[in-house]
């Protein structure tokens, strides 16, 4: 668990350092519309995008960044349950939500790890316990620090149709470190060239990583963008965050069907 927790502050200091790059990605804080029980019975909550379509539906599991779970996000999992799936925009911090980095850096190295993991774990299972959700079809996606615990919820639950990373810091650099990520399904990790936090050469190993273990994966690289650059006010910009958001959809669809 120590070696964890150092990756984790070595992170948030990363994060810390490009605070002000990406500032203006704040906003309010997120509308919550559903409730469920988390770990030890405590009262979780989050916000539900549904699609207009009828039967059993693919879904996901949309996690936040570093500033906990804002109104961004939720117009994120709006925008994708437009393209047919069911979205659950999680709170991996209990209504935790920063208003600038350092806010951000105590939310992440103060919210204990294990409430984290134990959190989101109980999140996936309401998603896939919904009569409007196809439990074998159902993805993690993060963006961030929600990137990072979309990667490690591939590492411990083997249900998982599909993993999306976008800009995780600390990618897997170890084969043996990636747990039941093969049983979790097909992989897209999606990074910037100019991150400041995740260098290429990580991004590389990652990759490595994943074709070592037999894992199925697509880790694309986008050139001339940093850290965070899909977001609501970017991602119709006709740029990179438009062509990773595409590909996430795309990627989603050839995999939850």
């Amino acid at each position: 668990m120590k070696h964890v927790k150092t990756r984790v502050l070595l992170a948030a200091a990363a994060l810390a350092l490009a605070g002000v790059a990406y500032a203006e990605d704040l906003t309010d804080p997120a509308t919550t519309n559903v409730s469920f029980q988390g770990p030890g019975g405590v009262t979780l909550h989050g916000y539900l995008a549904t699609p207009q379509s009828s039967g059993r539906l693919p879904a996901v599991l949309m996690i936040h960044e570093w500033w906990g779970l804002n109104r961004d996000i939720t117009h994120l999992a709006d925008a994708l349950a437009a393209q047919g799936f069911v979205v659950l925009a999680a709170d991996g911090f209990r209504g935790g939500l920063a208003k600038d980095a350092p806010g951000a850096t105590k939310l992440v190295t103060q919210t204990p790890g294990q409430q984290i993991s134990g959190d989101l774990d109980a999140a996936l299972a309401y998603l896939e316990s919904l009569p409007s959700v196809d439990p074998a079809r159902v993805a993690s996606l993060g963006f961030c620090f929600g990137g990072t615990q979309s990667m490690y919820m591939g590492t411990r639950d083997p249900g998982l149709a599909a993993v999306v990373i976008l800009y995780g810091p600390g990618p897997i650099q170890d084969a043996a470190r990636l747990g039941k990520m093969k049983e979790a399904g097909p992989v897209l990790g999606i990074f910037g060239q100019e991150d400041p936090n995740i260098p290429t050469d990580q991004v590389k190993a990652f990759a490595a990583a994943l074709n070592a273990a037999g894992v199925p994966n697509t880790v694309t690289i986008y050139p001339g963008v940093g850290h965070a650059f899909v977001k609501t006010a970017t991602y119709q910009d006709g740029k990179a965050a438009q062509q990773a958001w595409q590909q996430v959809v795309d990627f989603l669809r050839a995999k939850l069907g």
